[in-house]
């Protein structure tokens, strides 16, 4: 347990403060957004694009690579599909306060997938040869 906080200490205190925010009552009616229509999508895209960010660099440096590699990458993507989807149905059944929307779903597959992305891309422009 140790080992894993060393290397995923950062996501997994970054998915403990998502799991929080989005189990916190707001009072925004169904349909609109906090302050325009989507900022509701926007801010899970943004959670998830930060949290794979956070859970790629520890897959980078558990498993001592220089870049991301395609198994770990698919990993990742389930791993935080898959605390994305728990998200939703908490939210739908322990949160009554709050509604599972799965278009969240999509929003958080899009920010994880951006954040894969994007340290892909950064490792291949960190470690290229000139």
């Amino acid at each position: 347990m140790k080992s894993t906080f060393k290397y995923y200490g950062p996501a997994i205190l970054w998915a403990l403060f998502v799991l929080i925010l989005c189990a916190i009552p707001i009072s925004v009616r169904e349909g609109e957004g906090l302050f325009f229509a989507g900022f509701d999508k926007m801010v899970h895209c943004i959670f998830f694009f930060v949290l794979s960010v956070l859970y790629c660099t520890g897959s980078i440096r558990k498993w001592h690579t220089r870049n991301i590699r395609i198994e770990i990458a698919m990993k990742n993507t389930i791993v935080l599909l898959s605390y994305g989807a728990l998200i939703e149905v908490l939210q739908s059944r322990v949160f009554t306060w709050r509604s599972g929307d799965w278009h969240d779903l999509l929003a958080d597959t899009i920010g994880a997938s951006m954040g894969i992305f994007a340290v892909l891309v950064t490792g291949n422009a960190i470690n290229s040869n000139k």
